[in-house]
């Protein structure tokens, strides 16, 4: 078995070429220049780690793990021209460099070059990870779209906020998971087992990134704490603080969502502490990557098999009490 940094070596090796023909220019080289932006490839690799669970990794993990993270490029290019972001890991998005409208192409092209990739595996197992492919894609863009949706709306409630995060973030992990599973000639009960594990340690990592924009080390976290604070992004900490905090909290918080003053983030965190957010969100986080950690646990595999993944979610989700 091969641990995750291992194989996202091997993982570049393979991904790291020109994937789009030369001309024309103005079409394919914009996405050349996405795709060599880097990344952490995180979801390709799980789909070789969900092979590698049931068996030696097969030739066609490869060209799933490509189309996989083709797609996932598709959909970034696509969320920063929604989200107007001039910078993706640093760089240039490709709409500020190259305008909208090429963005727009070069996105398609990039997910209609996803399943040239797809096209490329043997024909017993396509049908049923195409499926999951497909669904896992509109899904993706449902979770896109209930993210805009949240931004207009003054009351979300957590199951909706959960569903969201679920769609947008983490059927991905689950289903390169699942389809590396398939090629691994997994049962349906071990497939399934194996996306609930994938599923809720997305969402743990989602409750950690909520956590860390509030509470994390700048230092550390690698940028500015308070973002979502700022721009009023709804979150697990801010919805658990509108359901828990008194009138007189509630009034303050709001009126706070309205404004941008210098010690807005200071206020919001000290209602956060004063409602206790930040306990219940370790909680909250420790409580999903304990539900993704039995599902790992009832794959019916050896135990040393489990051992790569175990060490991913710990890695991706620092333990805290």
């Amino acid at each position: 078995m091969q641990s995750f940094e291992l194989l996202s070596q091997k993982f570049a090796l393979h991904f790291d070429k020109r994937h789009f023909p030369e001309q024309p220019s103005s079409l394919y080289d914009p996405n050349e220049y996405f795709l060599k932006l880097g990344g952490k490839r995180i979801r390709p690799v799980l789909c070789l780690m969900g092979n590698e669970l049931f068996d030696d990794i097969k030739e066609d993990a490869w060209f799933l793990g490509t189309a996989i993270e083709l797609f996932h490029n598709f959909t970034l290019i696509h969320d920063d021209i929604m989200d107007k972001a001039p910078l993706r890991r640093g760089m240039e998005t490709v709409h500020s460099k190259y305008g909208d409208s090429t963005a727009l192409l070069a996105g398609d092209v990039m997910l209609v070059t996803a399943y040239e990739e797809l096209n490329k595996i043997g024909v017993e197992q396509l049908k049923p990870i195409l499926t999951l492919f497909n669904r896992t894609a509109k899904e993706v863009c449902e979770g896109q779209q209930l993210d805009m949706d949240f931004e207009k709306m003054d009351n979300v409630n957590m199951e909706a906020y959960i569903n969201m995060i679920t769609l947008k973030t983490s059927v991905a992990l689950a289903a390169s998971l699942q389809t590396g599973a398939i090629l691994g000639g997994a049962g349906e009960r071990n497939q399934h087992l194996l996306y609930d594990f994938g599923k809720k340690l997305g969402i743990a990592f989602q409750v950690q990134d909520d956590y860390l924009d509030a509470f994390g080390d700048p230092d550390k976290f690698g940028k500015q704490v308070g973002g979502d604070i700022l721009s009023n992004k709804k979150t697990f900490l801010l919805l658990h603080a509108l359901e828990t905090a008194t009138a007189t909290q509630q009034k303050e918080l709001k009126e706070l969502l309205l404004v941008n003053s210098d010690d807005k983030i200071e206020k919001v965190l000290q209602i956060f502490r004063d409602c206790k957010v930040d306990e219940w969100a370790l909680q909250l986080k420790n409580k999903y990557l304990d539900e993704a950690f039995n599902h790992l646990e009832d794959i019916a595999v050896l135990s040393k098999r489990k051992e790569p993944l175990k060490e991913l979610a710990h890695f991706l989700i620092k333990r805290e009490h």
